[in-house]
This record gives structure tokens, sequence and C-alpha cells, in this order.
């Protein structure tokens, strides 16, 4: 089976880029610990005050699970906070690893 890879691309404020560093430690323990089917994530920096979040998940079922939940844990909520907006949103499945 193939895994669900979730693209996030937003932008953070410079003066919220520390807040947002800071955050994602604990955003990705909680992740771990709370969300079944959470593979890993790699946050990427881009040019200007645009990121990259690439968040793979084993199923799309546990994807979904995931974004029902929202930021319910401080870690996640302090990471979704630092965020200024959304560019674009999108999931696909991993096509080789």
């Amino acid at each position: 089976m193939s895994s669900t890879v979730e693209l996030v691309r937003f932008r953070v404020e410079p003066e919220r880029v520390e807040a947002l560093l800071e955050a994602r430690t604990a955003m990705v323990a909680e992740f771990a610990a709370d969300r079944a089917g959470f593979l890993g994530a790699r946050l990427v920096r881009l040019g200007g005050d645009e990121w990259l979040d690439i968040v793979e998940w084993r199923s799309p079922e546990d994807f979904a699970a995931s974004r029902a939940k929202g930021p319910n844990l401080p870690g996640v909520a302090a990471f979704f906070a630092a965020i200024g907006g959304l560019v674009s949103d999108e999931q696909g499945v991993l096509a080789q690893g």
C-alpha cells in the first residue's frame, strides 16, 4: 500500500519564524503520539516568506482523521498560530520512496 502525502504551502511573517520553528518539534512529537498513521514530516523553507510542509500518512483515512482533530494539542496549536496564511494545500499518493 502506498502512503498518502500532504503538501501544505504557507506564509510566515519574518517575526514569526522563530515561533514556528520552536513549535515544530512539539508539533511533530504530538502528531507521533496522537495521530494514528503519522509517518513523518519535513519542513522546507522556500524563497521569501513561503514554506512547504510535507507530511506523510499511512493512508488517506489517517490523514482525514488527523484533519478532523485540528489543532487539538498545544504544540500543534502553536505551530498553526505562527502561520500567516495558506498558499496551497494538496494531497497525493507516494509514487516512489
